[in-house]
């Protein structure tokens, strides 16, 4: 099913939750709304699934007007953040719920209801459990009782808030592939919020950047990551690295060193900040060349397989590089060394007007 928002805007009293929202979610897309607590995000998958109405705008499913459908009407499966089940039933009367809960006329036989849960238990890997308490579940089985019970009902939308917010780092891990291959399997347009940058980007198809209660930008993992639109949208998708400078004619002026700037002349000096992720910058040992500022290395990182280097500049600006192993090793670097420092690419924003607060992608730079 294809979900569509048109000028979406909802408030709750004095606050601005969303404003001016504008979203297409092509069908059987996973698609992940990431952004910073208070950003909009689980508004916004509250409007999709009826649990919130908006103040203004309109929400369709395949071009139909569902604004001010009921919740119940609109089919569509919810996973909550922190589970919601049942306490005093089994995982397979949890699962079951949704469908026991129906009108009489929609509701499906007793041994249609134990097939499709017994289905739902082997999808979830979780069939010798079934007579088991929520207690008596691990986190991460908990979080797939929640969404075989969304199953349970053929939604035709699968809506998650931060499914894996409250599990740890490993379990994060392995369920993120696990619900990667269930989309693929189930094939139902699905939507997840999320405030983790990696799982967004490991995971969705498309990634819906949320700040403010706007949307900041909208396309694939890789488009998000490697061409952001805004300042926000830049610093927010990893570590980044601010070099605060000016352009002027063709020259771009960023901390003690110049570039040439090949975006269109600037005829007055013009407050510019270049976005370096550390994987765009290079180390060499002789910092001697035109194209490399000067930097002293004061703490290196070398555990795992990317290894993390705290430099600094002569004007006392942190950078932070990285570089995988087999180049460390061959560059044997130390702390208090001096190296140069070369970009390799980076994303220069400059200011809209003179003081102004907003700014916008000038030029994305190559070197």
């Amino acid at each position: 099913m294809r979900i569509e928002l048109r000028e979406i805007t909802k408030t709750f009293g004095q606050c601005t939750a969303v404003q001016d929202v504008n979203l297409l979610v092509p069908p059987g897309t996973l698609v992940a709304v990431l952004g910073p607590s208070g950003s909009g995000k689980t508004t916004v998958l509250r409007l999709i699934a009826g649990l919130d109405i908006p103040n203004h705008g309109t929400v369709l499913f395949d071009g139909a007007d569902a604004t001010h459908r009921r919740a119940s009407e609109r089919r569509v499966g919810f996973v909550f953040q922190h589970y919601a089940l049942f306490r005093h039933l089994t995982v397979f009367e949890n699962i079951a719920f949704g469908l026991r809960v129906k009108p009489r006329h929609e509701r499906p036989s007793e041994a249609t209801i134990k097939a499709r849960v017994a289905m739902l238990l082997a999808l979830v890997q979780l069939e010798p459990m079934a007579r088991r308490y929520p207690s008596q579940l691990s986190g991460g089985q908990r979080q797939r009782v929640a969404l075989a019970r969304a199953l349970a009902v053929q939604p035709q939308i699968l809506l998650l808030d931060e499914p894996f917010g409250a599990l740890d780092a490993k379990v994060r891990q392995e369920l993120r592939g696990w619900l990667r291959r269930l989309h693929e399997e189930m094939g139902m347009t699905s939507v997840f919020v999320t405030h983790d940058q990696e799982e967004a980007l490991e995971v969705a198809d498309q990634v819906v950047i949320m700040h403010e209660g706007r949307v900041e930008q909208v396309g694939s993992p890789e488009e998000v990551y490697a061409h952001p639109a805004t300042p926000f949208v830049s610093h927010f998708l990893g570590q980044v690295n601010l070099f605060h400078g000016r352009v002027e004619g063709d020259t771009l002026q960023v901390d003690d060193f110049t570039m040439a700037w090949s975006q269109g002349a600037h005829a007055v000096a013009t407050p510019a900040v270049a976005y370096v992720r550390p994987h765009m910058l290079e180390i060499d040992p002789q910092p001697t060349r035109p194209t490399h500022f000067c930097a002293t290395i004061t703490r290196i990182n070398a555990a795992g397989p990317v290894v993390k280097v705290e430099l600094a500049t002569r004007t006392g600006t942190p950078v932070h590089a990285a570089m995988a192993q087999e180049r460390y090793r061959a560059l044997q670097l130390h702390t208090g060394e001096d190296v140069g420092v070369r970009v390799t690419d980076l994303h220069v924003f400059t200011a809209a007007a003179p003081g102004a607060q907003t700014c916008h992608p000038c030029a994305e730079v190559r070197l």
